[in-house]
């Protein structure tokens, strides 16, 4: 299915740089120095120091940026451009020397020219036929201007101001589609927006759709799936893909969380689509908001937060050893969990960007002892290695961090633990003392009361690493679309897309309206 992007709009964008580390919202970057090794490189092999330094600048982007490249056929645009740059430090020194006004005037001309092309023209095939004449004369001209006896200092400082010139130039192009980028990223795709109008509208015209089953919604006995999700169709492929899977679909219940802009158009959605004997309830979490968010917790729905870690140190004097990963924790939303599933002693919380591949049955005999989830661990990023955000909290270095995608909760404990209040009292001292940091409250709140599950349950990247091969894709029960480039977005890397697409009815009535 092929999503196109809506119109731009504006996108919500902090940043603060303090020493070492900067954090970009609304996807959270931050990024630490660390010396010596610290673990196995995050990105491919034999990946260049450029792209390195690009990618930590500016995130993904680059990587997304590297395997799109196209071949320009654009040789002689080059030529013209170096022709024009060396023309142009030549000129000012050339035009003050009264014996040379038949040279002034030529350069200028052909500097015009050279402007007037290059302004018109991006590759080879975008030149005029007769630019091989332009560029042999605009030669010429620069010879004789070499010849002439000029100030070399003067002739130095203009290089160099045109080189400054120029870095900046592609200083900001390059800022400019690292931004479009990341624009692309966080704007609802025009067919998804076309899709929640259409449910929504269908849902207030249609007064049929009022059907409810209460008992199985809050049955502590049954298997009950929770998902967080303002997107339909990535919420659908989690469901569907579960469901496909499952040795038997009669004892799931799925509870949709969403917001309340996008909860007609789910409910309309899932009242319409049936899962083999699964059965999706979607819930409206704004009513759910407790009274003391202040002004530092945003009273609406949050998704999981997604950040990049990157590491780079100084190994010896000639290498520089860097590494990036991708991870992505709780949101505030997620601490409402014991309040709207009050009747329920154990979760499985799935995010909207996985496909299942599995039975997900045997998470729910899984014995935890005294933790409170089940997370895949990323020991590769220790809390130690990002204390810089934690602040003077107590905390085990060597503690390792975790990520959503898949996670067992037993919601008995977190209620006896007291997990929420914990969080809630860790996100007001991280907010007082550096900006951006809450979102890593969860990490402190879960230490020592994670259970980890097996790496084989999850393989995460296949939003952000183009490397995964063909036979973990397939070993792995669930795919992590974790990292900027979603399966939904134009932007998805393709290759990962196929895994996510089948799961998707194309002969959907409102799936092709939308498209």
């Amino acid at each position: 299915m092929k999503l196109k992007m809506k119109p731009a709009v504006q996108m919500p964008h902090v940043k603060v740089r303090k020493k070492k580390a900067y954090i970009t919202s609304q996807n959270f970057d931050f990024l630490s120095q660390i010396s010596g090794d610290g673990g196995k490189a995050g990105m491919k092999g034999g990946i260049n120091e450029g792209l390195r330094s690009c990618e930590l600048q500016y995130g993904s982007y680059c990587i997304w940026h590297e395997e799109n490249r196209e071949d320009m056929k654009d040789s002689m645009v080059k030529k013209l451009k170096d022709q024009l740059f060396v023309a142009r430090a030549y000129y000012p020194s050339v035009a003050k020397i009264p014996a040379q006004n038949t040279l002034t005037r030529d350069l200028k001309q052909n500097i015009q020219e050279l402007e007037r092309v290059l302004s018109e023209s991006t590759t080879d095939a975008d030149l005029p036929p007769e630019i091989q004449k332009k560029s042999e004369r605009m030669e010429a001209t620069i010879a004789k201007s070499k010849s002439v006896t000029t100030d070399c200092h003067n002739v130095d400082k203009k290089l160099r101001q045109i080189f400054d010139l120029t870095e900046d130039e592609a200083n900001f192009h390059m800022k400019q589609s690292a931004f479009l980028y990341q624009l692309a990223v966080q704007t609802m795709p025009k067919s998804q927006h076309c899709l929640s109008m259409r449910l929504t509208v269908e849902y207030f015209r249609d007064d049929s759709f009022d059907q409810e089953l209460p008992v199985k919604y809050s049955d502590p006995t049954l298997q009950h799936y929770v998902i967080f999700s303002s997107n339909v169709i990535a919420s659908t492929v989690v469901i569907n893909s579960t469901v496909l899977h499952a040795r038997d679909s009669m004892n799931q219940v799925f509870h949709v969380l969403t917001n309340g802009q996008n909860y007609y158009a789910m409910k309309h959605w899932f009242l319409g689509n049936t899962f083999k004997d699964a059965v999706v309830e979607v819930l409206n979490i704004d009513p759910f908001i407790p009274d003391y968010y202040d002004k530092t917790t945003p009273s609406h729905l949050n998704l999981p937060t997604e950040f990049r870690v990157s590491f780079h140190g100084i190994n010896n004097a000639s290498a520089m050893h860097s590494r990036t990963q991708y991870i992505s924790i709780f949101s505030h939303s997620h601490y409402l969990l014991p309040e709207i599933f009050k009747n329920l002693e154990k979760v499985v919380v799935l995010d909207d960007d996985i496909v299942v591949q599995q039975d997900l049955s045997t998470l729910w005999s899984l014995n935890m002892g005294q933790k409170v989830m089940g997370a895949i661990q990323i020991c590769s990023v220790r809390l130690g290695q990002v204390r810089s955000y934690l602040g003077e909290s107590s905390f085990h270095k060597n503690s390792c961090t975790w990520m959503s995608g898949l996670n067992v909760i037993d919601l008995a404990r977190w209620r006896k633990l007291g997990i929420s209040e914990t969080y809630w009292k860790l996100v007001k001292e991280q907010v007082s003392k550096k900006e951006g940091s809450a979102a890593l409250a969860s990490l402190l709140t879960f230490q020592d009361l994670i259970y980890a599950l097996d790496n084989d349950w999850v393989l995460s990247g296949l939003g952000h690493d183009y490397g995964l091969s063909t036979q973990s894709i397939k070993k792995a029960a669930v795919l992590h679309y974790n990292g900027n480039m979603k399966p939904w977005l134009e932007l998805g890397i393709p290759k990962y897309k196929v895994y996510w697409r089948k799961f998707l009815n194309p002969e959907n009535q409102f799936l092709n309206e939308c498209n």
